[in-house]
């Protein structure tokens, strides 16, 4: 990151700050292309490394790709702390599709697991998204308490409702107001009464 990058642990404390300074950093990403047309503007879209902003070294399409999903995980673990859906103090992140981590959201408290995987795409792309995503959480997190997709909600329609195993949640996040729903709607109890162990 070109400017104060963002701590991979999330807190209460700190969420809203990391939030205001992402997008404080992001504010000038795309004034690279300028009054370009035509090829130039499609090359430099593809092509042209920003200089700036949170990816400096991409292309302005490939910033808004790891942007977009930074604020799905953003937005998504403030409302996951804010809600105490799980009951997690604080969330590890992984931002920028940065591929260090074996999730992009982990969560590890009272012998509770949460592994999850974030991503922003067009509606036409979500189901094949949500089982990539779901097939390697499936596969490489066997024995996690919960297990998380977060994604944009402009990606699903409002009465979406995914089809699911046990502990699978699935969280439609609102990058532009911050608001998610979670798909079930509640922590089933009897999971809730193992947390509280």
């Amino acid at each position: 990151m070109s400017g104060r990058p963002l701590v991979p642990i999330l807190r209460l404390e700190n969420i809203d700050e990391q939030i205001q300074g992402y997008l404080a950093e992001i504010e000038q990403t795309g004034g690279s292309i300028g009054t370009l047309r035509g090829p130039p503007l499609f090359s430099a879209l593809k092509r042209q490394h920003l200089g700036i902003g949170p990816y400096p070294k991409v292309s302005l399409f490939e910033a808004a790709n790891r942007i977009m999903t930074d604020l799905v995980l953003l937005y998504g673990v403030r409302w996951l702390l804010r809600e105490r859906v799980f009951g997690f103090s604080e969330y590890r992140v992984e931002f920028g599709h940065g591929n260090q981590a074996p999730f992009d959201l982990i969560a590890e408290e009272n012998g509770q697991r949460l592994i999850g995987e974030a991503f922003n795409v067009a509606r036409s792309f979500f189901q094949g998204k949500k089982t990539s995503m779901l097939k390697k959480l499936r596969t490489q997190g066997i024995g996690a308490t919960y297990t998380v997709i977060l994604c944009n909600a402009d990606a699903v329609h409002d009465e979406y409702v995914p089809a699911k195993e046990a502990s699978e949640y699935h969280i439609s996040v609102d990058v532009g107001s911050g608001d998610a729903r979670m798909a079930p709607h509640r922590v089933r109890s009897r999971e809730k009464s193992l947390h509280r162990r």
